[in-house]
């Protein structure tokens, strides 16, 4: 052999193999998944009766219920007033009914120069009357009421809130009605698929 001959390499060879094509088969389309989207009510369908009918509410509407301001209690007596006056002014503030234990939050408009539509510092010499409206356990509702500026309790209780549970009985019945819509088009399209699926089967 010369020294410049190419030698020969051989590689090996090694067997390969491709996976099975899977089976083409034609499969029937699923039926369409329900997208059926609902938003929790703020309110319970008839509110007025609710709150007629509730011992709670019947207990909270007496405007003899006293109650008592709860914020900063481990602050010294001057200041937790200072407190108090700076919050009402600011649009907010936290209550209790003494006899039931029931703690509020309360927002309402902020009384910058000592009075807004709900709160009043002028009425009463040394007493601020306030006004709030929430909803509460589905019942749109006002609180009502006044707290000595000295001793943080005063007298308060709920009140139906008419024009708030008119607004919020609106907003119930659009959103019942686009629900129902949402469903109505939801089981036509499932009646539409049945056929289709039925034949399917049938092969």
């Amino acid at each position: 052999m010369m020294m410049n001959e190419p030698v020969p390499v051989s590689t090996p060879c090694w067997a390969t193999t491709s996976p099975p094509c899977p089976p083409c088969t034609s499969r029937p389309p699923g039926p369409p998944k329900p997208r059926l989207m609902f938003k929790m009510p703020r309110v319970v369908p008839d509110q007025k009766t609710k709150f007629e009918s509730d011992e709670l509410f019947r207990r909270l509407a007496r405007e003899t219920e006293q109650v008592r301001y709860t914020g900063f209690r481990d602050r010294p007596s001057e200041e937790r007033r200072q407190k108090f006056q700076s919050q009402c002014r600011d649009g907010c503030t936290e209550l209790a009914f003494v006899n039931t234990g029931l703690n509020l939050y309360l927002s309402f408009t902020p009384a910058p120069g000592g009075y807004s539509p709900d709160v009043d510092f002028n009425k009463e010499p040394g007493k601020v009357h306030l006004k709030s409206h929430f909803i509460m356990n589905g019942v749109c509702v006002q609180w009502r009421g006044y707290l000595d500026l000295e001793r943080l309790d005063g007298v308060g209780c709920l009140e139906y809130d008419e024009d708030s549970a008119r607004l919020e009985d609106a907003l119930l019945r659009e959103e019942l009605d686009k629900y129902k819509a949402r469903l109505k088009d939801f089981e036509d399209k499932q009646r539409s698929f049945k056929p289709f699926a039925t034949a399917s089967t049938a092969k």
